[in-house]
């Protein structure tokens, strides 16, 4: 099931098409990814970190609730939003910033979009003493200043991208001119399974942590797995928690891709669900991108920040092509009744990315035999979109908060000065 690519590619997607002057340096990581996959050194402090700065491992939580009110197959979530910095992103960013530290740079750029990868490249920098600064497209600085302020905190500067649709696929580029320019001390810790080769194989092994542990706990409490849902944007954690499961055609694996506001090109983020998506090459790979007949990028639009980025992995593009995969598209209204749903009869607040997976488990739990369980990828904590959610649950409460906000910083604008 090309659970690694060959020769870069998976199937018809993939390869690295990246400009010459990068060549030298995706040759190099591709070699110092081979190198120290094998070096008993690197793992074990990898293994280290694992445990003691992520956190791992992550629990595995049955929603007894959920379950008996949605009927059907029980239902469990797999908490990675209790992982260092609230999501799954830390795995792939600890690993390559101690990859990249193996191989002697000594500064890190990201891209970012909810900004849960900027921060989890933030901390990781902090924690292994590396110069970091991370891409983020205007439109999601605003909309996500949590995080903004948090990877602030860990030391990195944040670069607001104002070309463009101001958004994701923009910070991308704005990291690979970057990196093009300052490859020989400057490791680009790209976020998910995407871009050129070897990023896509990387960025699964080190998120494949996730379904390794998942088929572990699933085994040792005898619980017997229908179903993976996780939500799908550029789709990192979507590759590291299906990868063991690959070959396990008896499990089925469903992909929640953002529905946004309907299915009309622009107002949504749908490359495998929906006519909208063609194959092409952009930003360094081959695979579904949402783009016009010359090939230039469309607009998208999601609630959930993570989610609005107009390409796929490639491998999980060729997954969904042979029908590994099959694919949905939730939309935000959808994904805010699941974000309720879980938060009230859970008491797990679900980042709105994880949300998507959520309300597309709620639609499969009553399909699903009552001794077969659906395992949902919790990628990460839904604190980081007080911002967004807060105004729809809570508008006016919200407003008031704001407005008392900007009377207080206003009338203590000097007392922090000093900070």
């Amino acid at each position: 099931m090309y659970i690694t690519s060959e020769n870069g590619f998976f199937g018809d997607y993939g390869g690295s098409y990246v400009p010459e002057i990068l060549r030298t340096a995706v040759d190099e990581l591709a070699v110092a990814f081979e190198k120290y996959m094998k070096d008993p050194e690197f793992l074990a402090e990898l293994k280290e970190l694992q445990r003691d700065y992520i956190g791992r491992e992550t629990p595995l939580m049955f929603a007894r609730k959920a379950t008996e009110l949605l009927g059907g197959g029980q239902i469990y979530i797999k908490l990675e939003g209790l992982a260092n910095t609230g999501a799954h992103k830390i795995n792939n960013a600890i690993g390559q910033v101690l990859l990249a530290k193996k191989m002697g740079k000594t500064r890190i750029i990201a891209e970012t979009g909810a900004g849960q990868h900027g921060v989890a490249t933030a901390a990781a920098c902090a924690k292994l003493g590396m110069e970091c600064v991370v891409y983020q497209g205007e439109v999601d600085v605003r909309r996500q200043q949590p995080n903004v302020a948090s990877m602030e905190l860990y030391g990195a500067k944040v670069v607001a991208v104002k070309n463009g649709s101001r958004t994701l696929k923009d910070a991308v580029n704005e990291a690979m001119r970057d990196w093009a320019t300052n490859f020989e001390t400057t490791h680009y810790c790209l976020g998910s399974a995407l871009g050129p080769a070897p990023f896509p194989d990387i960025v699964r092994t080190f998120q494949s942590i996730i379904g390794q542990e998942v088929k572990q706990q699933a085994a040792e409490r005898g619980i017997k797995i229908d179903s993976l849902v996780a939500c799908v944007g550029g789709g990192s954690n979507a590759s590291g928690f299906f990868a063991p499961f690959f070959d396990d055609t008896e499990i089925k694996l469903y992909g929640a891709e953002a529905g946004g506001t309907g299915p009309e090109l622009g107002n949504n983020a749908s490359r495998m669900v929906g006519n909208a998506a063609k194959d092409g090459i952009l930003q360094g790979y081959k695979s579904r991108f949402l783009v016009d007949d010359d090939g230039q990028a469309q607009e998208t639009s999601s609630i959930s920040a993570g989610l609005d980025y107009l390409g796929i992995s490639p491998q999980l593009a060729m997954l969904g092509k042979t029908g590994r995969i099959t694919f949905d598209a939730i939309r935000d209204d959808e994904a805010l009744n699941a974000v309720s749903f879980f938060a009230k009869n859970e008491g797990v607040l679900m980042a709105l990315e994880s949300a998507h997976a959520a309300a597309y488990a709620m639609k499969l739990a009553p399909k699903v035999p009552k001794d077969k369980a659906i395992i949902i990828n919790m990628s990460g904590r839904g604190d980081k979109d007080v911002f967004i959610t807060s105004p729809v649950f809570r508008p006016e409460s919200w407003k008031d908060f704001l407005r008392l906000e900007l009377e207080r910083l206003e009338s203590n604008k000097n007392v922090h000065e000093k900070y």
